[in-house]
């Protein structure tokens, strides 16, 4: 064959698979995920024991790196658009507001059960705009802050634990206490951190207008304080995967996510347990969060029939996701949280009170994808004083005015932190 032929027999056939790769058959609800990860064999798991069930309606989970990008091109060009997808809670304002979902309404019609006090409010909230359910939830996933309870022994401060909040005050106490090599916290997902002490000083990250709001006195003072532990040595180094310095054992907290508990687990000899991120105040405090949510994109080649097997399915979920805290998810099914066997999972603390589940807070500000992916661009070097803090707020405001000034969210070039979680 040709060269120009054998590319253009190559280019038709690289088209033909990834339109055909949607919903389009009739007996299979197809389903993306952009769970690359460990999460992403629970959730292959979950659908093979709903399949088990010998539903009408078998369900296909399609898992895949870029599927915003991939959910772009399915929409824009009407073809492969999947039955069902999980999307992240800060996807849903702009989706919405584009006309790319549909709402859960039918769904909900034919499976009761699938209403607001069956899940956690958060993540159930975070998929309603102006009073119309567009997703279902399936998790919460946050920040956490994990500990080594042999060093919190060592250094004498268990006690920092009694409230369930450790404080900037107390963990600069060590300054300069610290045996060589060893640290009292790491800068893992520091973004995250960012994040939820804006939430602790009251502040926002839009204004009273609806604008962008990044260049604040409290992400300011979030930036600081979080600089003044690193100035104190009490950080690891820059550049340095702090992350594997806590599982070697020589970082007393480490701020990464609930689903870290799983590689944490599986570390010989790591003696550990899970709190809240640290804060300014120990009647304040939050726990930066996001949700994993079932949604239907807009879709004319979706029958009533397939929806009401999705409907089946999302039950079967709702009643059968305990398979998802293993993957360290926080379960949003009221049903799983409340059963004896979730107390089993270490991230149970987050739902243990009434107070712990309010600290676990959901952006869904339509620009918080700018501010995210800004923020985790510049916050490191921030705190790490390779760029003075002012300039990069300054920087950080003028990227994400950009930005919003460019037109509406374009998926495609827009990546968080969250693919493939």
């Amino acid at each position: 064959m040709k060269k120009g032929l054998m590319f253009l027999f190559t280019l038709s056939l690289s088209i033909s698979l990834l339109v055909g790769c949607g919903g389009g058959n009739e007996n299979t609800i197809e389903f993306w995920t952009p769970l690359t990860g460990d999460d992403g064999a629970y959730m292959d798991q979950l659908v093979k024991d709903y399949n088990a069930t010998e539903p009408e309606f078998e369900v296909k989970h399609v898992i895949t790196s870029d599927m915003y990008t991939k959910m772009y091109t399915v929409l824009n060009s009407g073809n492969g658009i999947p039955d069902l997808a999980i999307i992240h809670a800060d996807r849903v304002p702009n989706f919405v507001k584009q006309g790319l979902l549909e709402p859960m309404t039918s769904v909900m019609e034919v499976q009761p059960e699938l209403k607001e006090e069956n899940y956690l409010a958060e993540a159930w909230n975070s998929g309603n705009v102006d009073g119309t359910q567009y997703t279902i939830p399936l998790d919460i996933h946050s920040s956490a802050m994990y500990y080594n309870k042999e060093l919190l022994a060592k250094y004498g401060v268990e006690n920092w634990l009694d409230d369930d909040v450790v404080t900037f005050d107390e963990m600069l106490t060590l300054q300069g206490k610290l045996d060589e090599g060893q640290y009292v916290l790491n800068d893992a997902l520091l973004s995250w951190v960012i994040f939820a002490q804006i939430q602790n000083l009251g502040g926002d990250i839009q204004d009273e207008n609806g604008e962008p709001a990044v260049n604040t006195p409290e992400m300011k003072q979030a930036i600081e304080a979080v600089k003044e532990l690193k100035d104190a040595g009490l950080m690891t180094p820059y550049g340095e995967d702090g992350y594997l310095m806590f599982q070697s054992g020589d970082v007393l907290f480490s701020t990464d996510g609930t689903w870290s508990s799983i590689g944490h687990s599986q570390v010989e000899n790591l003696d550990f347990g899970v709190t809240n991120v640290y804060s300014f105040d120990p009647e304040t405090f939050h726990n930066r969060a996001s949700s994993h949510l079932f949604a239907m994109l807009s879709s004319e080649d979706r029958t009533d029939e397939k929806e009401q097997g999705i409907s089946e399915f999302l039950e079967f979920i709702r009643q059968n996701s305990i398979e998802w805290a293993e993957a360290g998810q926080i379960v949003a099914s009221v049903d799983v949280i409340e059963s004896p066997e979730y107390g089993d999972f270490i991230q149970s603390f987050f739902t243990s009170s009434e107070k712990q589940t309010e600290s676990l807070y959901i952006y869904t500000y339509e620009h918080y994808p700018y501010i995210a992916e800004a923020l985790d661009s510049y916050v490191a070097d921030m705190v790490h004083g390779e760029i003075d803090i002012d300039t990069g707020l300054a920087e950080m405001q003028r990227f994400v005015d950009d930005k919003v000034s460019e037109g509406a969210l374009d998926i495609e070039n827009v990546v968080t932190e969250e693919e493939g979680e």
